[in-house]
């Protein structure tokens, strides 16, 4: 049975997320820290394939290729706890780094060690049966995962033109910023991800934080702790690619649902439940409960509150021993009671899929995944920063030095202008508004005229 996918993880930060990810499977599927299955139940390896690989001695190895500029974060990963899972040689590094430089990453050092990585995921594919698609984790704000991380998935994308594209990408944000080019990167790369790819789950350290500190109430939580939050999310989104269920989603089901128009594919997503240790005694885990938490701002992990905007789209996927017509009828009355936050021209625009098995150490839980309208203020917020620099030309000969020209920052900023005002179009649009034209669309005696 096939369905497998490929996962890609670039530059430091992206290695940390899929690295957390990836103990989240292990712990999931009952592979222990070697590879081989520890686990209670055969279940957990009914679909083992999707993101493993069975190697001699009933060793499983994950299908990831783990790629950066600089040769620490492979150095880290070898010596840290999944150090032996990984397979040797789909761990490819430079040496020089990208230093926070988004040409770096997609024109020079990226694009020498670009083959290198395309050879591996090559033969990544090569092995499977019916390869679903790619996942990739990584950062806009530096150099790697903004410049080398689009660099191949624009490679990716013209070798497997039909095979889904879904991406995890931490976005920058005013509060939380490591680097004071970010918005040359970020804006560099959502140029980007607005052609190549199918699915943008838009993940904000500024949110992951204020969960972490107003939610869980852990007051200067580490990077290892944001990176376990995103590890939730992308394991809830993936459960039902991962074991059987009474209601299945896989990657291209998701985006049918999802992505009204091709360019609006970038999401929002949250997790539930989440509380302080402190609390959780007091809470029972029921589908209101969970359903509450879901659709609170708070706890999006991306920092654009839905109320400023309209829901295009939801996804809500529940596991654990969950009444699917008590989830229908909870989503039907908090539909009906705020109507205005969705739009009325898309009738039946809450998907939702279920899987029978729960989270370690939880009863249920539940992942959602919104596209709303306003993600808009996230883009805003990059775009007024790249504008303000680019104006000035600050930083730019960093760019230009290493072939890069102008123009294409011009394109790159229109480009995100352009994305803003499709999702405030449709944000705005009625189910009374006549068809609207597009240029591609309009008859040929118009296009004559």
């Amino acid at each position: 049975m096939g369905r497998e996918i490929i996962h890609l993880q670039t530059g430091q930060c992206g290695n940390q997320v899929g690295s957390a990810f990836w103990d989240v499977l292990t712990q999931e599927h009952g592979i222990d820290a070697s590879g081989a299955f520890v686990g209670h139940s055969e279940t957990q390896l009914d679909k083992i394939n999707v993101y493993f690989n069975e190697a001699s001695a009933k060793k499983y190895v994950p299908r990831a290729v783990l790629v950066d500029l600089e040769p620490g974060t492979m150095d880290s990963i070898k010596s840290g706890p999944l150090g032996n899972l990984f397979r040797p040689d789909n761990m490819v590094h430079a040496q020089s780094g990208a230093g926070n430089n988004w040409a770096k990453g997609h024109y020079t050092e990226g694009a020498e060690l670009v083959d290198q990585v395309l050879d591996v995921v090559r033969k990544e594919a090569e092995g499977t049966d019916c390869l679903q698609g790619f996942q990739i984790t990584h950062s806009l704000g530096g150099g790697t995962g903004s410049g080398m991380g689009t660099l191949l998935i624009s490679k990716i994308r013209e070798e497997f033109p039909d095979r889904m594209m879904c991406t995890f990408s931490v976005m920058p944000s005013a509060k939380v910023s490591d680097t004071v080019v970010e918005p040359y990167n970020a804006t560099l790369s959502i140029h980007q991800l607005v052609e190549n790819s199918d699915q943008t789950y838009c993940i904000d350290n500024e949110a992951l934080y204020d969960i972490c500190m107003n939610t869980l109430k852990i007051p200067s939580p580490p990077y290892a702790d944001l990176n376990h939050l995103v590890s939730l999310v992308m394991s809830g989104v993936t459960t039902c690619l991962r074991f059987p269920g009474s209601l299945n989603s896989d990657l291209r089901k998701l985006a049918v649902n999802m992505v009204p128009f091709p360019r609006l594919h970038f999401f929002m997503a949250g997790f539930s439940p989440l509380a302080a240790r402190a609390s959780q005694q007091y809470r029972g885990l029921t589908v209101p409960e969970l359903g509450q938490q879901l659709f609170d701002p708070k706890n999006l992990m991306a920092a654009s509150d839905p109320r400023s905007g309209r829901y295009l789209t939801v996804a809500t996927y529940w596991r654990g021993k969950v009444s699917m017509k008590e989830v229908e009828d909870y989503i039907y009355t908090m539909q009906t009671k705020h109507s205005d936050q969705f739009v009325e021209w898309i009738p039946n625009n809450v998907q939702m899929a279920h899987c029978d098995i729960a989270p370690r150490g939880l009863k249920m839980s539940a992942t959602f995944i919104a596209n709303s309208t306003s993600i808009q203020t996230l883009f805003k917020r990059v775009g007024d920063q790249f504008s303000a620099m680019f104006r000035r030309k600050a930083f730019l000969h960093w760019y230009t030095g290493e072939g890069m020209d102008e123009l294409e920052f011009t394109e790159a900023e229109s480009n995100l202008q352009d994305l803003v005002a499709e999702y405030q179009q449709y944000q705005d649009a009625t189910a009374d508004d006549e068809e609207i034209m597009y240029e591609d669309d309009m008859p040929l005696e118009e296009e004559q005229m």
